[in-house]
């Protein structure tokens, strides 16, 4: 090993806790940037591909076939702003389906599938389904094309059905259709595909036509490009006569939003981490340097260039921080697997790895970074003078620190505390590293209990609303966490006066409401999304289901719609939408709009509203709060003898966890506490730095009679005005980028955050963590507190 070699070594060996810190903050800083910049990649490029591959639309609408002909539809071609235009294909709004008599699966033992509802289809034909010229090619996933009348290919099915029949059974003729196969539109046009003799079959039993058309336009990057485009199809059409649009956008948040949902926080996170990594690296280099101005004059005094000596110091930064970033880079694929588990499945990729040239790029670009960093304070002991670094000395200027030394000692405070309060006045720019250290660790801090705080509240509304319950009451025979597809009278459901009756009477009955998928479809829904109508029944105040906007149905002829409905189609407060059930169609005005974690539309109405309409409400559970010290076992006996008659029984309430939330809360609180410790390790290293500059005082300080306590109590002092400052200037810091951060996240995803959510920094919270900066502070000092107080006093007297 050559001599710069030997330097090199020997100067990681004897700082190893310094290296320790370097890798842990650049296997943070890592870690954080290769996850949010391949997930950004990972999850964009495939769709970004398939988008051009198969010339998606940016833009499909579905025109009122009564309000306009074929040729008008075909006439908004020429728009403004369109430079592609394909269709008109004919097209129906949303059809209830069940599975036909020749699927032969149950869904669980005396309840066969045959018959049941499945999810609505939107169906569509064109001249040929399997073109490659024209927007939005069609992609067959499973199976074959429809050849006959007879056949359908459908975006999904159940394997269970494999070879069996969909039945349109919303239509007066109840068609049924033979799946021949699985295919998609990549921007959801429609859901069923049929040949021109099948869909003519489709429409002379009952089913409405509409015609479709497709777009691309020159300005189509943001909503707001997209709104103006819509409204130049409008303009261009019969008024009234655009009844659905489906934008790109939409489709693209739907199929990556959940992934892209992580990127926004792990960015903070590798910002933080990077500065941090630069932080600690200028402290450690720089102390390094000041520590061993001895030893750089004996290196040159041996023959060293400048040169050599700055390779040698910059070395020493660079080998644990090339560990951290290897570290990170590895642990950064490791976590990208489940978090791009789902979006590679909604796009219908194999891969789940992040790209190769992040896994490059990134590690590069630290280490460049780091490199630059070291070589600053490197370069500084490189040009010092041999004579002048071997008759240095280390103690501070004797002038420095003495104006806030008189003033500490006037304080009312034992003499130990005042001395280690006046400390830092000695060498403020050492005081600026530390402040700057625990200032990074407290906004880490406050941003991950601001996201975690928030998190838990995001999943608190899973267990309001709709899932809150003790105890759920369904048609007798149904399988314990069982939803099905679809609704209407496809689908099991409960004699909901009789039922309401029959819990009013079980004692332990605390409240109780009922609800069920009505079966009915939205006019205007967004094509992508299967959005259904649920009516409700009995007093869901007690369901604690937040509002985003506005207040709950109280009167006939209202409904409330949840966020993502009013994301995707673009409703608000006082707009109507229209329902429709057996072709009777349903004005309600939105009077609110309420959050929920689903990823599909719901419009909530009142079953009265559908009864004195003629629609028919299909209530399919009732959720029942029980009253105190009443068990589910105890409640269920009691209410069998009364629900049995019914055809109902009680179950238990089932929940599942949000695995992608889950994941989310796990990356915080993992990359938090990376950073809390690197924080503290930045305030130990430069702890203990001083501590071993200043050990011929402290050797003086024990002579004179401190003891140990004393000491310990001295140099924790020193950081605890320090901390205090940093964790009030970074409180405020960390509750912004939260803010900021936890929109972003909600962006991604297309939703709005109620207030229950994002209020999240109450007074119980704030006041811890603002002394958080001191917690980091002397967690930072404590272990060179010890150190110190250990030390004997002969020992540091003879140390200069």
């Amino acid at each position: 090993m050559s001599a710069l070699g030997k330097v090199v070594r020997s100067g990681v060996g004897r700082r190893r806790v310094q290296s320790l810190v370097m890798a842990l903050t650049t296997f943070a800083a890592v870690t954080s940037s290769v996850l949010s910049l391949g997930l950004l990649a990972a999850v964009q490029t495939p769709f970004e591909h398939a988008f051009k591959a198969r010339n998606g639309a940016h833009l499909s609408v579905q025109f009122d076939g009564s309000k306009a002909t074929a040729a008008q539809a075909a006439a908004t071609a020429h728009a403004a702003g369109v430079t592609e235009a394909s269709g008109p294909y004919p097209v129906t709004s949303a059809l209830n389906t069940s599975f036909g008599t020749d699927c032969t699966a149950n869904i669980a033992p005396g309840m066969p599938m045959a018959g049941r509802a499945d999810q609505p289809v939107i169906a569509t034909t064109r001249p040929d389904l399997a073109a490659t010229s024209g927007l939005d090619h069609l992609a067959l996933v499973d199976g074959r094309w429809p050849t006959t009348a007879n056949e359908i290919v459908l975006a999904s099915w159940d394997h269970h059905c494999a070879d069996g029949s969909v039945v349109f059974d919303s239509l007066p003729g109840k068609p049924s259709f033979k799946v021949v196969g699985l295919a998609n539109s990549l921007t959801d046009t429609a859901t069923g595909f049929l040949t021109t003799d099948g869909f003519a079959r489709m429409t002379a039993a009952g089913a409405k036509t509409d015609e479709q058309m497709l777009y691309r336009f020159a300005a189509a990057g943001t909503e707001a490009d997209l709104t103006t485009d819509k409204q130049a199809i409008a303009a261009a059409a019969p008024a009234g006569s655009v009844e659905s649009g489906q934008s790109y956008l939409a489709v693209e948040k739907q199929a990556v939003g959940s992934a892209k949902s992580f990127v926004p926080f792990l960015v903070v996170f590798g910002v933080l981490g990077l500065f941090l990594s630069v932080l600690i690296i200028a402290i450690v280099v720089s102390g390094a340097v000041v520590s061993g101005i001895r030893r750089i004059g004996i290196l040159k005094s041996l023959g060293f260039t400048p040169w050599q000596v700055a390779r040698a110091y910059a070395a020493q930064a660079l080998i644990p921080a090339t560990i951290g970033v290897v570290g990170g880079t590895l642990f950064g694929n490791l976590l990208a697997v489940p978090v791009l588990g789902k979006a590679s499945k909604d796009l219908g990729a194999a891969d789940t790895s992040l790209p190769v040239w992040v896994s490059l790029v990134v590690p590069i670009g630290t280490l460049v970074i780091v490199g630059v960093t070291a070589l600053i304070p490197a370069l500084r002991a490189g040009r010092m003078p041999a004579v002048q670094t071997l008759v240095v000395g280390r103690a501070p200027k004797a002038k420095r620190g003495q104006g806030a030394q008189r003033l500490a000692s006037r304080l009312p405070l034992p003499r130990p505390m005042s001395l280690g309060l006046a400390q830092p006045f000695a060498k403020p720019g050492r005081a600026v590293l530390v402040g700057a250290a625990v200032l990074f660790g407290a906004v880490s801090v406050t941003f991950a209990v601001g996201l975690e705080t928030a998190f838990t509240k995001y999943t608190d509304t899973d267990t309001s609303g709709f899932n809150a319950a003790s105890m759920l009451v369904v048609p007798a025979g149904t399988p314990v966490g069982f939803h099905a597809p679809g609704g209407g009278p496809g689908v099991p459901h409960l004699d909901s006066t009789g039922v309401a009756a029959a819990l009013a009477s079980v004692p332990g009955t605390k409240a109780a409401f009922g609800w069920g998928d009505s079966g009915a479809t939205v006019i205007g829904a967004p094509t992508g999304d299967y959005t259904k109508v649920d009516t409700t029944t009995g007093d869901l105040s007690w369901t604690n289901l937040g509002l985003v906007n506005g207040r709950w149905y109280q009167n006939p002829g209202e409904a409330v719609i949840n966020d993502h409905l009013a994301s995707a189609a673009g409703m608000h407060v006082g707009d109507t939408v229209t329902v429709e059930q057996d072709n009777k169609r349903l004005p309600l005005r939105i009077v609110g709009i309420d959050f929920d974690a689903s990823s599909n539309g719901i419009v909530m109405t009142d079953s009265a509203t559908f009864t004195a309409a003629g629609l028919t409400p299909y209530i399919t559970q009732f959720n029942v709060q029980l009253a105190d010290n009443v068990s589910g076992p105890d409640w269920s006996r009691s209410a069998a003898p009364a629900l049995t008659p019914l055809h109902a029984e009680a179950t238990p309430n089932s929940t599942h966890e949000n695995i992608t939330v889950l994941t989310m809360v796990a990356l915080v609180a993992t990359l938090t506490l990376m950073m809390i410790a690197v924080a503290a390790l930045g305030v130990l290293n430069t702890v203990v730095q001083d501590t071993r500059e200043r050990i011929h005082d402290l050797g003086i300080f024990k002579a004179l009679g401190m003891t140990p306590k004393q000491t310990i109590a001295m140099v924790l002092t020193s950081v605890s005005l320090i901390g205090l400052f940093a964790g009030l200037i970074g409180v405020p810091i960390g509750m912004a980028v939260e803010k900021v951060t936890l929109t972003q996240m909600a962006s991604a995803i297309g939703r709005n955050l109620p207030s229950s959510v994002t209020h999240v920094y109450t007074a119980g919270i704030l006041l811890p963590l603002l002394a958080g900066g001191i917690a980091i502070a002397l967690l930072g000092a404590l272990l060179p507190a010890g150190w110190a107080a250990r030390s004997r006093t002969a020992t540091a007297l003879r140390t200069e």
